[in-house]
């Protein structure tokens, strides 16, 4: 029988289930209501519903691996700070208008000395909710119990289920970023023939500096991306893929600099020559098929960057690596055409040197051996750390290598 395809709306929502966003609002829904059983189960009867601890694994069960840890240690610490206060205050005060506001204070204060970050008006929550029953000190104790049911949860949800990789959402949004790129570098192409008015030309720059702005998003993107990579035990090379993300990100943040500066010069060319065409046909032409090698260039550094280094990794670097063949080759006819033009006609000389220096600078940012030699100048530097940060991880595993060595010796 012919296979019978799925309705549309049906393969929408099996995609959407295997998406990271979808995939995270599983596992907290999930994380909260095992703490929830768990908090009912373990604490005596009778008590209210313990909605600490699920409020607590929903919060902790974050988006990577790295912030669960951490995210969980700070909650634990600031919960149980409040309730130490509460209980201190009970003890001393009754509850009133004139103590409610010495405990927010206190807890406020003392929040931001025990470096609870983020978490600093948990502390006065948890002390309001302790001080404000009858019976402090078992409620107080039973919060703190909560608490920690929800956190270890939340981080016992986390090392058995590893949270999603957001390496995809990420490299989709650095191949976003490379093909806007791209597509400006089109427009330009198509637009330097002829008369260039002045509004176009402004056009094309302020569209050059919202370049920004999407290097603001995708940066947001990748810092997610790279905590998702730390300590996920699903990931083996997670060193490498943020290196290769972070320095391709850095690589196309220059070329947008770079390319807001050329369209800069564009227009003050523009202003310059509002009665003749900006350049002659034939630095035109040859500058339009410039422009359409850069954009593939550009487009292929990010496909490069964002594609897996396999067969496919292989043939974005062989395409990249035409592009700025290309590139170089047309982008040397027209240096030499603009010489000519300027020659006999000397005027903006200087515009046409900052164009081709313009051009040059995104062509040696986009080059294959420079990015490999950034690639392991910045992998050198990243391990550097890690082993000054660790010096007894580093003598141990100096070690365990002098050890190895001795017994191969041994068994020759």
């Amino acid at each position: 029988m012919p296979a019978v395809a799925a309705p549309e709306p049906v393969v929408k929502l099996v995609q959407r289930t295997t998406e990271p966003a979808a995939a995270q609002t599983l596992r907290s829904t999930a994380a909260a209501v095992i703490a929830f059983a768990v908090a009912q189960t373990v604490l005596p009867a009778p008590h209210p519903a313990p909605l600490t601890a699920p409020l607590t694994a929903l919060l902790v069960v974050q988006v990577t691996l790295y912030a669960t840890l951490t995210t969980g240690i700070r909650r634990v610490n600031a919960v149980v700070v409040g309730v130490l206060i509460a209980s201190g205050f009970s003890s001393l005060v009754g509850l009133s208008w004139w103590s409610l506001g010495l405990t927010i204070f206190t807890s406020l204060l003392i929040g931001r000395l025990v470096r609870v970050n983020e978490f600093v008006p948990e502390v006065a929550i948890s002390a309001m909710l302790v001080l404000g029953v009858s019976q402090v000190a078992a409620t107080a104790w039973e919060r703190v119990l909560e608490t920690l049911i929800g956190a270890g949860v939340g981080l016992l949800f986390n090392l058995l289920l590893a949270p999603p990789v957001w390496v995809e959402s990420a490299g989709v949004s650095i191949g976003g970023l490379g093909e806007r790129m791209g597509r400006m570098f089109r427009a330009l192409g198509d637009e330097i023939g002829g008369n260039h008015p002045v509004r176009e030309a402004a056009a094309r720059l302020h569209e050059a500096r919202r370049l920004d702005h999407d290097i603001v998003e995708v940066d947001a993107s990748l810092r997610q991306a790279e905590e998702s990579l730390r300590l996920n035990p699903r990931v083996k090379q997670g060193l490498l893929y943020r290196v290769v993300l972070r320095t391709g990100l850095d690589t196309l943040e220059i070329c947008a600099v770079v390319l807001r500066v050329l369209t800069r010069t564009l227009t003050d060319l523009a202003k310059a020559r509002t009665e003749e065409t900006l350049f002659p046909e034939d630095v035109a032409t040859d500058l339009r098929e410039l422009f359409g090698h850069m954009s593939d260039a550009i487009e292929g550094f990010a496909l490069m960057i964002t594609t897996p280094m396999a067969e496919s990794g292989e043939e974005a670097e062989e395409r990249l690596a035409d592009a700025l063949a290309r590139s170089r080759a047309t982008r040397d006819r027209v240096a030499d055409l603009l010489l000519e033009d300027v020659q006999e006609h000397p005027r903006q000389w200087q515009l046409h040197g900052a164009l081709l220096a313009e051009v040059d600078r995104i062509l040696d940012e986009l080059d294959i051996d420079k990015r490999t030699e950034r690639l392991a100048e910045e992998l050198d530097r990243r391990s550097a750390e890690a082993h000054e940060r660790h010096p007894r991880l580093r003598e141990v595993s100096r070690r365990l290598r002098g050890v190895k060595r001795t017994r191969l010796r041994a068994e020759e």
